[in-house]
């Protein structure tokens, strides 16, 4: 990479360079969450940006060039700020049109506690395939899910896993999804192939996390010690405050038909916004004045029941600034250990240690776990590896739908399970689980969204043992001649692991950067 200013080159970081600043940053997290009891990441990752800009400096970056990569990154996630920016509008005006509340209702009433967590993963599961969106699905009817389990006396964190487990499965196998329309375009596979490729780890995961939730309705969950009490109380203060009606779900359907129709999300969630901004003035009875007030702060309401009171004041763009500022942190951070060439100097050293494929596809998929960790970014734990990786895939003989399904695992499916990465922070925030207020407990919904993280713990089996890992056929193979693919040999990888050790080898070009948004 050459500043274009001075048209001077910039060596690459040493792997113990590289690793300063992420090895630095996470024990300064560490200290916040663990020492200090404080789950508020801004400002060790605001400190590792810092870290990583001085690692840049030392390597010779103008602030300029870093400060570019930082602010690259971060228009590129733009679209995923402006989805949730739609999902706090949407949460504060669909309680407010008893959108929400009917969904409650109905689900307090019709559903039995021991099958809840089921019909929660599956529920969420088709409605972010419909969507194509994790963090719609887990703003709208997840939200509903929580009212619901909080009345079935349903521990949060039970419930948090079933719906993360549902939403990001779901995100993962639609068409509609971007994150698997970016994991086929970084590794120059069709997206229909690509899905069709992550059944065989998608079906058993899913269920797998089916059983176990149903083990968990029929043994932790009992019907008879469901408090008919507290659900009672629930259901009447909702009858007494809201207009419960089936047809207050319409805004909900509208979103999901505009989905179906591939209308992109941002309308098609600003569409649920106006639906049930009308609903609640022409239904409920609310003034204009206070539906734009819900759609910015949230909707507020006393209702005398603790549990309704604390599951409805919630909502509003002014409730997701603190998702927002931390995925922009998060998200410079990762940008500037980007143009740094600090990400590509680990993977690079990963890379030189593996030379077979079940170490290539067990390393590509940690890769993307690691990128999550650290940079904090879903799309770009999927287009760094992708491109990184891909040579070597082809290289091995085999197809890179292998790399597309370890990095679609690792990348969207591991994004939720970590707090501070944007999937993880979205989680938290829009459905409600206080961990800054210190509940902390409310964290087991991590081990808890058991399909998460039981499918790329499949995929790593399936490497070790060559199952459903295809071979790459004649057709792909001249597909990479035609386009003139990198195909990287066992004396390329050697040589890329010094250049990545190396600090004098002058740097060949910035690594890739996702290209999509949320």
């Amino acid at each position: 990479m050459t500043d274009p200013a001075v048209s001077k080159p910039y060596p690459k970081p040493s792997l113990l360079l590289a690793l300063t600043p992420v090895v630095l940053t996470l024990i300064a997290i560490g200290v916040q969450i663990f020492y200090f009891g404080d789950f508020t990441p801004h400002i060790p990752l605001a400190i590792g940006l810092a870290i990583t800009s001085l690692v840049g400096l030392k390597l010779g970056f103008r602030w300029k060039r870093i400060e570019e990569g930082v602010f690259h990154v971060i228009h590129i996630s733009l679209p995923s700020v402006s989805v949730l920016i739609c999902v706090g509008m949407i949460i504060g005006v669909w309680i407010a049109s008893g959108t929400v509340p009917s969904l409650i209702y109905y689900g307090l009433t019709l559903l039995s506690p021991a099958f809840f967590l089921a019909a929660a993963m599956l529920l969420c599961s088709v409605v972010s395939l419909s969507l194509g969106t994790s963090w719609g699905t887990v703003g709208t009817v997840g939200l509903a899910l929580m009212g619901i389990g909080a009345g079935f006396d349903i521990p949060m964190y039970w419930t948090a896993g079933a719906v993360v487990s549902g939403a990001f499965f779901g995100d993962k196998v639609s068409p509609l999804s971007d994150t698997t329309n970016l994991a086929p375009a970084v590794t120059g596979t069709d997206v229909f192939s690509h899905i069709k490729n992550l059944m065989p780890t998608t079906i058993p995961a899913m269920l797998i996390a089916l059983a176990i939730y149903l083990v968990a309705g029929f043994t932790l969950i009992d019907d008879q010690a469901a408090s008919f009490e507290r659900i009672n109380a629930i259901t009447s203060s909702l009858n007494e405050n809201f207009t419960i009606s089936g047809w207050l779900l319409l805004p909900a359907l509208l979103v999901i038909a505009l989905a179906v129709k591939r209308m992109p999300p941002i309308p098609s969630l600003f569409a649920g916004v106006l639906a049930g901004a009308a609903t609640a003035m022409l239904v409920q009875g609310v003034g204009l004045h206070e539906v734009v007030t819900y759609a910015n702060y949230g909707y507020t309401i006393e209702t005398g029941v603790e549990a309704m009171d604390s599951l409805l004041n919630r909502g509003g763009i002014q409730s997701m600034m603190w998702t927002i500022s931390l995925i922009l942190i998060a998200l410079g951070f990762g940008g500037a250990l980007e143009k740094t060439g600090c990400l590509e100097t680990i993977i690079k050293a990963i890379m030189a240690k593996v030379t077979s494929f079940r170490g290539v596809q067990t390393s590509a998929m940690l890769t993307s776990l690691s990128t999550n960790l650290v940079a904090g970014d879903p799309y770009l734990s999927i287009a760094l590896p992708g491109r990184m990786y891909a040579p070597t895939y082809r290289g091995l003989g085999y197809s890179t739908l292998n790399l597309s399904r370890a990095i679609e695992e690792g990348g969207t499916l591991m994004s939720p399970l970590v707090p501070w990465n944007a999937g993880g922070a979205f989680v938290i925030s829009a459905l409600g689980l206080g961990i800054v207020e210190g509940n902390v407990e409310n964290l087991l919904y991590i081990p808890l969204a058991f399909a998460c993280w039981i499918s790329p713990l499949i995929g790593i089996f399936y490497a070790q043992f060559g199952l459903f890992s295809p071979k790459a056929s004649e057709a792909e193979q001249r597909l990479w001649q035609e386009q003139q693919e990198a195909i990287a040999t066992r004396e390329d990888l050697g040589a890329a692991a010094d250049a990545a050790v190396v600090a004098e080898e002058p740097d060949s070009g910035s690594a890739p950067s996702a290209t999509l948004g949320r």
